[in-house]
């Protein structure tokens, strides 16, 4: 007989939870605001008592990660002081591992880049790539003139799937070499920051929770456009992970049954449909681009990629119709994905977003509406990243802010 898991009991809270949990409210309205906020205006946003609000703000000051810009008021009564965070209160370090670039960035409190640098993704033995990126992370460090004491930790961002417990990649796509290599603990002592690893689809939309704006509010789904494909959830403005932090793993959605085989034994899935190693070798099939290309690494696929979006936009009827075959079987994907979590928006972003954008946004949205099974009650955005090109670095780093300062249910609860 099967045995039934009972469900978990949940666990309670105390004031000084409620505490931590209520200053993080504070800040995340703060953060939000556009020009700042005053403690009255705090007050009636989040809730709280004026009390509660003025104790709160000023442990918030204390600690330098608010300050008090200025006082605003044009009627009667006594002028208002406005909060606003303070960028330089706290940084963090995002570094963003794909199979065909290592971007580097050093993040302020509000989701700014103080310093960025980027290198190919070397080949050879993790160890090796590992002491490389932690040399790099010191010297980008210095050259930022960040105090390194208000360095809150690193964050790095990994293709999926990921061992949340061991730190690790599992399998991950044109990394061959980096199965199970334990890489947050040696970051952590290469660097000897705090470290965090999570999925690049994840960190990318815990950048646009953090920096991206409007983009990033409300519930959506952030398809992350790299040397796979997949996406990042937020509903009701937190990040959904999952239970092992594996969630938004769509390579095995079916956007085509007439096409290629998978290696899950399916056919047409996004993995073996969409991704950008797979156009680049449709292209060379079809003598769009010549067959000059000697293996499958991850630079080599960007770069012939970008010579296929080359060839599109002189003009090539070949290569279009390539991109917006891709364009119209990610759609089928994002229909799946977007149905099943009733969102109201659709980010795009990724190493290689900004060469398809003009295809996928021409295409993309009309599908998505047509296929809408609540477009009746509502229309579903389709955007661009509010956060730029280097997304999955400054959502590494967007981590660690996250793990410090977001308003997380999972505050309130006491730790077994």
């Amino acid at each position: 007989m099967t045995e039934i898991r009972q469900p978990t009991p949940r666990r309670g809270t105390n004031l000084p939870r409620m505490g931590d949990f209520n200053l993080t409210v504070i800040l995340e309205a703060i953060r939000r605001s556009s020009g700042g906020l005053s403690r009255v205006e705090l007050a009636q946003i989040v809730g709280l008592s004026p009390q509660t609000i003025s104790n709160i703000s000023r442990r918030l000051l204390d600690q330098q990660l608010i300050v008090e810009a200025g006082k605003e008021g044009s009627g009667p009564g006594k002028p208002r002081t406005i909060l606003r965070l303070n960028p330089a209160g706290m940084y963090a370090v995002g570094v963003h591992l794909d199979p065909a670039v290592i971007t580097f960035v050093v993040l302020d409190l509000l989701g700014d880049v103080v310093k960025h640098s980027r290198m190919a993704t070397p080949g050879g033995d993790p160890a090796g790539v590992i002491t490389s990126i932690a040399e790099q992370i010191q010297a980008l460090v210095e050259e930022s003139g960040v105090d390194a004491a208000k360095i809150a930790g690193l964050g790095v961002a990994v293709p999926g799937p990921i061992d949340l417990d061991e730190g690790s990649v599992v399998e991950p796509p044109l990394l061959t070499r980096w199965n199970r290599v334990r890489i947050r603990e040696a970051l952590a002592e290469a660097t000897g920051l705090e470290t965090l690893v999570d999925k690049d689809v994840t960190s990318a939309a815990v950048a646009e929770t953090w920096a991206g704006g409007a983009s990033g509010a409300g519930s959506f789904v952030f398809m992350y456009m790299g040397t796979g494909i997949g996406c990042g959830i937020v509903l009701n403005d937190e990040v959904v992970r999952g239970t092992s932090g594996n969630a938004g793993e769509i390579g095995h959605i079916v956007v085509d049954p007439e096409g290629p085989l998978c290696d899950c034994g399916l056919s047409g899935c996004v993995k073996s449909s969409c991704i950008p190693q797979v156009l680049v070798a449709e292209a060379e099939a079809a003598g769009v681009l010549d067959g000059s290309r000697h293996g499958a690494d991850g630079p080599e696929v960007q770069e012939r990629f970008a010579e296929l979006c080359d060839k599109a936009d002189a003009g090539d009827e070949q290569a279009i119709a390539i991109l917006d075959k891709s364009a119209t079987l990610v759609a089928r994907a994002v229909s799946v994905v977007t149905n099943a979590l009733d969102v109201e928006r659709v980010v795009f972003g990724g190493p290689f977003w900004g060469r398809m954008a003009p295809y996928f946004l021409d295409r993309v949205p009309g599908l998505l509406d047509k296929n809408n099974a609540a477009r009746m009650i509502h229309g579903l955005e389709v955007v661009g990243t509010g956060v730029g090109e280097d997304v999955g670095a400054i959502g590494a780093a967007c981590l660690v802010l996250e793990h410090m300062l977001a308003p997380r249910a999972q505050r309130l609860l006491l730790e077994g």
